[in-house]
């Protein structure tokens, strides 16, 4: 019986253990791999930068080679090297300033240069109707409270015109000297007072004689207003005219003789070609530097602000000096450099000259 059990006992363990050998195997779950991801990264909108357009307002022609065309020549450079689209207006009358200005703007002008000193009132003006857009203005005296939108060129004539001084009292040989000016305007005021202020500081006796035609591109009047100080005694003559300065230096070719030369000093352009035997020098002037700089300024984001204009930023005297003697020159190259270092304070005096 024992043994019978024994059989059967081992007869199941075989079974048992074949079965066990003929199950499959049951797979294990796994998960799958996980593959690396970046995050999608959040992209900005692409800056569009303002687009800028200039208009110029000039108050007499681009083809005066002095005034006028300095400022064309700014607003080109400005055009050629920071890709503003530019235009301009020539000859405009005050009466007529702030319509054109108007109309730049109804045409999408965002930058507006008044290039005179006749337009700074209806330019500041027009810069508080319109805040949006930036204006440039040039004058003589800064602006009291600008609106926050304007730009103000100080052009600071006295500076140069001290300088002149020294030139004409050391060159004259009679004694007299002599200064025509357009209309009365505090700038012209401000030059004839810097030129007494030189007279003085230099202890010169040299008479200084000074008239305004009442124009400045008139060279008819300006003609017989330097006639007439020829004939009084003056043989240098400092102007500050546009077209003007070609009845003075007609003037003083016409008087000039074996015996005497009628010398001639100018304002903002090399005029060497008007009369090469009676020129001078001249109050060079460079709108296209100051420009250019406050324009880049805007791009920034600087909307308004105040630019002197001095030795240092736009003005110079064209040397060397013609028809004089180096002695001169060297004594006026001192006075400048007295003035740029701060020695010699040129007082802006816009007073009316009685």
């Amino acid at each position: 019986m024992k043994k019978n059990i024994l059989v059967l006992l081992s007869v199941v363990l075989v079974l048992s253990m074949a079965l066990a050998a003929c199950q499959k195997a049951t797979p294990v779950a796994t998960e799958a791999p996980t593959v690396a991801t970046e995050a999608p990264v959040a992209t900005e909108a692409p800056v569009v930068e303002k687009e800028y357009k200039l208009a110029a307002i000039f108050p007499g022609v681009i083809t005066d080679a002095d005034y006028n065309t300095l400022a064309y020549i700014a607003m080109s450079e400005v055009q050629r090297t920071l890709g503003v689209e530019s235009a301009y207006s020539e000859s405009v009358p005050v009466p007529d300033v702030d319509r054109a200005m108007r109309e730049y703007i109804d045409a999408g002008f965002n930058i507006i240069w008044t290039h005179g000193g006749q337009f700074v009132n209806q330019t500041v003006e027009l810069a508080k109707l319109f805040p949006e857009v930036v204006f440039i203005a040039e004058g003589d005296a800064a602006v009291k409270e600008p609106p926050a939108n304007l730009w103000f060129i100080d052009r600071n004539f006295q500076v140069g015109y001290y300088s002149i001084a020294t030139v004409a009292a050391l060159a004259t040989k009679t004694g007299k000297i002599g200064y025509i000016g357009g209309q009365t305007l505090p700038f012209s005021y401000a030059e004839v007072h810097a030129i007494q202020q030189a007279l003085t500081d230099m202890g010169s006796d040299v008479e200084l004689v000074k008239v305004w035609t009442g124009d400045f591109n008139d060279p008819a009047k300006a003609r017989q207003t330097a006639d007439a100080m020829i004939a009084d005694g003056v043989d240098v003559i400092m102007g500050s005219l546009n077209l003007g300065m070609f009845g003075v230096f007609e003037a003083a070719k016409a008087a000039t003789t074996e015996t005497r030369t009628i010398l001639v000093t100018a304002k903002y352009t090399n005029k060497t070609t008007f009369a090469p035997a009676n020129y001078i020098t001249s109050v060079l002037y460079d709108f296209a530097g100051p420009l250019e700089e406050i324009v880049t300024k805007i791009k920034a984001g600087e909307t308004g602000g105040y630019y002197p204009l001095g030795f240092a930023t736009g003005v110079k005297i064209q040397t060397p000096l013609k028809n004089v003697d180096a002695a001169v020159e060297a004594q006026v190259q001192e006075t400048i450099n007295k003035v740029i270092d701060g020695t010699i304070i040129v007082v802006k005096d816009t007073s009316e000259i009685k």
